[in-house]
Formats: structure tokens, C-alpha cells, sequence
């Protein structure tokens, strides 16, 4: 539990010092700029990446069993408000009720859940599925959240309600800006990072 609230501060001063920058140039007309390199880096990409979200699809379709395509999932953005993240799918249809069932029959894997809401060998997971998180193809849909801006390509991790609260005071802050693909938590390690200091955060800020 102390592991997954060291993350937790971790990303939140991530997303503070990137939405202390997102403050500063509300009106700025640097917004338009970014905006623009948004929308036209994202239709490149979803252009480029097309053949190989086919494939992916099409092996989703055929190796992940009945369900759809995309996984949709909402998460929390600028302002506060609410909108669905894109994904491809990487876990089996009846996913829920595969957690249900192991948590109700292995008492490891519940202990894992209640404190990282996460686990190790989590049986919801398609073969293609650890594939797709394994390389992070599974977040290539993304660029359509960055296309009709939801996201930005850059940007704090999108977090769900239940990770709204350990935010705490730092949650304002996170709304002041638009989540993104990749960002300063994605490239600084991931679930592996550690709580920074308040020094180190504004040298990934810069």
C-alpha cells in the first residue's frame, strides 16, 4: 500500500509541474500552435499506423474471442471532465467476471488486488493482449482521443475516479491541462518510478 502511494505522489507531481507550464499559457498563442501539431501529428499517425491496427484487430478477432475490437474506458481529463480513453482490447469479454471468480477462490491474488489493484499473472489477459501492453500497441487508438481532443500527445497519464482521491490537493492542477499518450510519468519508468523530490520533478518539467 505505501509502494502504490509513492507512485501515486509520484505522478501527481508529475502532473503538477507539467500543469503549472499548462497554466502559464492558457490564451497563449503557442495553444493554437500545439493544437495544430495535435491534430496533425495524430491523422499522420493513425494514416501511417492504419495496416497495423488492421492486423492487430483482425488478430484480436480471432485469438482474444468474442468482444469487441476497442476497450473503451473512462477516464477523468482538462477541466475535470469525463471522456473514454481508447484502447485495443486485451483482455478476455467476460473479464469481470474472471476477476470475480479469482478473487473469490485465491486469497494471494485478492491480498495483490486490494493493494495494487493489479496482478502479477492476471489470467484476463489475452495471448495477443500481454503482447499489446508488453510493446504499448494496445494504446495506438489513442491518437483518435488526441484527434478530436480529448488528449494531447504529450501530457500527464489519464487517471481514473478511484485515483482521484490520492491526488488529493494536487488534482486541480492535473485538470488544468490535457492528458496525453506519453509523458513524463511514461518516460521516467512507469509504475517502477518513485516518488520524486520536488527538485527532481521540476528538472523533468523543464
Amino acid at each position: 500500500m505505501q509502494t502504490k502511494a509513492k507512485e501515486t505522489r509520484a505522478m501527481a507531481s508529475i502532473a503538477v509541474s507539467m500543469a503549472g507550464q499548462g497554466a502559464d499559457r492558457r490564451v497563449a498563442p503557442r495553444d493554437y500552435v500545439l493544437r495544430s501539431c495535435d491534430i496533425v501529428i495524430s491523422l499522420l499517425a493513425l494514416m501511417c499506423f492504419l495496416p497495423l491496427m488492421l492486423v492487430i484487430a483482425l488478430a484480436i478477432r480471432v485469438s482474444g474471442g468474442p468482444g469487441p475490437i476497442f476497450f473503451a474506458h473512462r477516464r477523468i481529463g482538462h477541466g475535470g471532465r469525463y471522456f473514454h480513453c481508447l484502447k485495443f482490447r486485451s483482455m478476455v469479454s467476460n473479464a469481470d467476471e474472471t476477476l470475480r471468480q479469482l478473487l473469490a477462490t485465491c486469497p494471494e491474488s485478492r491480498l495483490a488486488w486490494e493493494r495494487d489493484q493489479k496482478l502479477r499473472n492476471d489470467p484476463r489477459i489475452t495471448q495477443v493482449g500481454h503482447f499489446l501492453r508488453k510493446t504499448s500497441l494496445d494504446e495506438l487508438p489513442q491518437f483518435w482521443n488526441v484527434l478530436v481532443g480529448d488528449m494531447s500527445l504529450v501530457g500527464p497519464r489519464p487517471i481514473i475516479d478511484s485515483e482521484r482521491r490520492r491526488y488529493g490537493r494536487y488534482f486541480a492542477s492535473y485538470t488544468l491541462v490535457k492528458p496525453g499518450i506519453t509523458g513524463l510519468w511514461q518516460i521516467s519508468g512507469r509504475n517502477d518510478v518513485s516518488c520524486p523530490s520536488s527538485e527532481h520533478s521540476a528538472q523533468l518539467a523543464a
